[in-house]
């Protein structure tokens, strides 16, 4: 019996060490070698000092920001530990309920009576830090008017931050909200 149970705990040892440490290993360090900066999570830093990552979004409430789209990580929102989508369907009351309130307070506050899609709907992880250009260009009279910033100066702005699709063809035209707001605070007033 030892003749049969020695190979297998053998190679499950063996197994276990290829790919549990020796493969994770390597490919840490081909990635801090190649891209470090995105091997580390592609933290954003200012000053010194992390402030956030391109790669999660985060929740700006100040009409002095521009907003993101909703998260579905419960309670707190953009909660990188709690990432999930929202799991609401079509038929759902609570998601109906939800996207009719979030496109009155849009409206509320300025924001034109074509709301787009994702700035009442979350991701599918519920942390993307990204928006369409049309929800970012719906707030630009908002944030302007807040900062006390020509509203075309803000517009300008918008359109300089947009990221075009990964490889040309690869994902859609987005803007980076936490991208975008860091260049609004870098605007002279």
């Amino acid at each position: 019996m030892l003749n049969h149970i020695r190979p297998a705990l053998t190679l499950v040892v063996a197994m276990t060490a290829l790919t549990g440490l020796a493969y994770p290993l390597a490919i840490n360090g081909v990635a801090q070698a190649v891209m470090p900066d995105v091997a580390n999570g592609s933290l954003i830093e200012r000053d010194g000092k992390v402030i956030g990552s391109s790669l999660i979004g985060q929740a700006f409430s100040s009409d002095r920001y521009f907003w993101p789209r909703p998260s579905a990580t419960g309670p707190e929102p953009y909660n990188a530990a709690a990432s999930s989508g929202s799991n609401l369907g079509t038929t759902s009351v609570k998601l109906k309920d939800r996207v009719t309130a979030d496109v009155a307070r849009l409206a509320a506050t300025g924001i034109a009576q074509q709301v787009p899609g994702d700035a009442v709907t979350t991701s599918g992880s519920g942390l993307d830090p990204h928006i369409s250009p049309a929800f970012a260009q719906a707030q630009v009279a908002r944030v302007a008017q807040a900062r006390g910033l020509q509203p075309a100066a803000v517009a300008t702005l918008v359109e300089q931050t947009i990221e075009k699709p990964d490889f040309g063809t690869v994902g859609e035209v987005r803007v980076n909200v936490l991208e975008l707001n860091l260049a609004l605070d870098a605007l002279k007033m």
